[in-house]
């Protein structure tokens, strides 16, 4: 891709919104491919009803899920098989993950690191998580999602790394909230980055659709 691409995510603090399908219809008309969402607190119908939506709107689905055991994993899995979304985000890596994904056409991009907590945080050495990358994709995972900047340290670098590792196919993943950090997604060229915190923070303005549209036109 030319430019980095943004996955919209109905969600604060990693959890889904309670008007997350409000939002979506709100929003629905500007050019964005991505769309995506958290596992919780979101029931399974209405899960599958809102990717639905965005899927008769043209949209490309992304679920993302915050957990780390190899049970809370299998759980995403069932759920992204179930609601036929593009891309399942999150969880550690786990092949049976990878193996389900890669038979319902689905890419997915693990976490790497030591994540914990909810907002998930990242800890761990930069080429210990490169090579954690290249490991999860020769086992089948599609790329990976990284928190960079839930990360303490050389966060430019980290990204740098991990993107090369992932042939550009990177998605860098929470708390991009600042044109600061858009500058370093520019700079840097993963293929996704994913805002949803800051858009309900209004860190990029007043209202959703003009934050978005903000966005766009910054990155593009």
């Amino acid at each position: 891709m030319d430019k980095p691409q943004l996955i919209v995510m109905l969600t604060f603090n990693d959890m889904t919104v309670d008007n997350a399908e409000e939002i979506f219809e709100s929003c629905k008309h500007l050019p964005v491919t991505f769309w995506g969402f958290k596992e919780k607190p979101i029931g399974r119908e209405r899960m599958k009803n809102l990717f639905s939506r965005m899927k008769q709107c043209g949209k490309k689905t992304v679920l993302e899920v915050v957990e780390y055991d190899r049970e809370g994993a299998l759980a995403g899995l069932d759920a992204a098989v179930d609601c036929g979304v593009d891309m399942l985000m999150g969880t550690k890596f786990y092949p049976e993950v990878a193996a389900g994904c890669q038979r319902a056409g689905i890419k997915y991009l693990p976490f790497i690191g030591n994540i914990e907590g909810r907002p998930s945080v990242l800890k761990g050495d930069i080429e210990e998580m490169t090579e954690e990358a290249e490991k999860v994709m020769e086992q089948g995972a599609f790329s990976v999602d990284l928190l960079a900047y839930r990360y303490p340290g050389d966060v430019e670098r980290l990204i740098d790394n991990i993107n090369k590792v992932c042939g550009g196919k990177l998605c860098v993943a929470g708390s991009i909230d600042s044109f600061r950090r858009l500058d370093v997604i520019k700079k840097l060229k993963p293929e996704w980055f994913t805002i949803g915190s800051a858009f309900f923070n209004n860190k990029f303005g007043d209202d959703l659709p003009t934050q978005i549209e903000t966005v766009l036109k910054y990155i593009g």
